[in-house]
């Protein structure tokens, strides 16, 4: 996929740039960027590859502007971010063995019961609550298990560590929204490197896209950094009911048939 329209190539751009904008502040960038490359005329895994490619962009943009300001610490996180590429990069090599209708036929039920908590939760704001797991633990057992998945199917994994980050470590949202992101740039670091490998991505669309991911993450850090919990919450709702919509409305998704949706 070579050729590009100029009318396909802004499209293109616009949903990276809104895929980065979005991602910085609640996760769900995919959501935007994936039916892109596949209306761009790239196949399912063509798409997935090169929206971990350019989703790199968006991940490191929005790190790099909240370690600016303090929001996260990168020289701790090593270890956990480590952790996390790991998981991911052992979900992308076992992505052909693990079924994947499993995670596409539960999974918006997931991210609705996540948009319930973050909705309903009382206090939840930027301020960090008592953690119900040591940073040790989290980082061994929590931070590669979301890494895994990620690697494995994708949808969703910001607002996984969202929840596991306000629910377990205790964090407040734009603490958890900068960590998430810096942990997110693991995952998509670890998976890319296997879809690179076995030669699924289009270099040309995924780094296009991602010079405008860039700075559509640019802008969105910096609009969650002056309004904290405010903005990150109700669009980190929207983004999961989002997310939930448009997986249940796949008539692929194995759910509609199981469940007789």
């Amino acid at each position: 996929m070579e050729d590009l329209t100029l009318t396909l190539t802004l499209l293109l751009l616009a949903a990276a740039f809104m895929a980065g904008f979005v991602d910085s502040i609640a996760g769900g960038g995919g959501l935007i960027a994936v039916p892109a490359l596949l209306l761009a005329g790239l196949s399912p895994v063509e798409a997935l590859g090169t929206n971990k490619l350019q989703g790199l962009f968006g991940s490191a943009s929005a790190t790099l502007a909240y370690a600016r300001k303090g929001h996260v610490d990168l020289r701790t996180q090593l270890a956990p971010a480590a952790l996390a590429a790991l998981g991911a990069a052992l979900g992308a090599l076992l992505a052909t063995v693990i079924p994947g209708d499993v995670f596409r036929a539960f999974l918006p039920f997931l991210l609705v019961a996540i948009a319930l908590y973050f909705a309903l939760k009382p206090n939840m704001d930027d301020i960090d609550r008592a953690r119900r797991l040591s940073p040790f633990l989290f980082g061994l057992l929590v931070v590669p298990l979301i890494g895994f998945y990620d690697g494995v199917f994708g949808p969703g994994t910001g607002s996984f560590f969202m929840l596991a980050f306000v629910a377990l470590a205790g964090y407040g949202l734009l603490k958890a929204t900068a960590h998430t992101k810096l942990l997110n740039f693991a995952s998509n670091l670890g998976a890319f490197a296997v879809f690179a490998f076995v030669g699924v991505i289009s270099w040309k669309i995924g780094l296009m896209m991602g010079a405008a991911q860039f700075l559509g993450a640019q802008t969105g850090s910096r609009l969650a950094m002056k309004n904290g919990a405010r903005i990150i919450k109700p669009l980190l709702v929207i983004t999961c009911v989002a997310l939930a919509v448009k997986l249940i409305s796949d008539p692929a998704n194995p759910a509609r048939v199981w469940f007789g949706i």
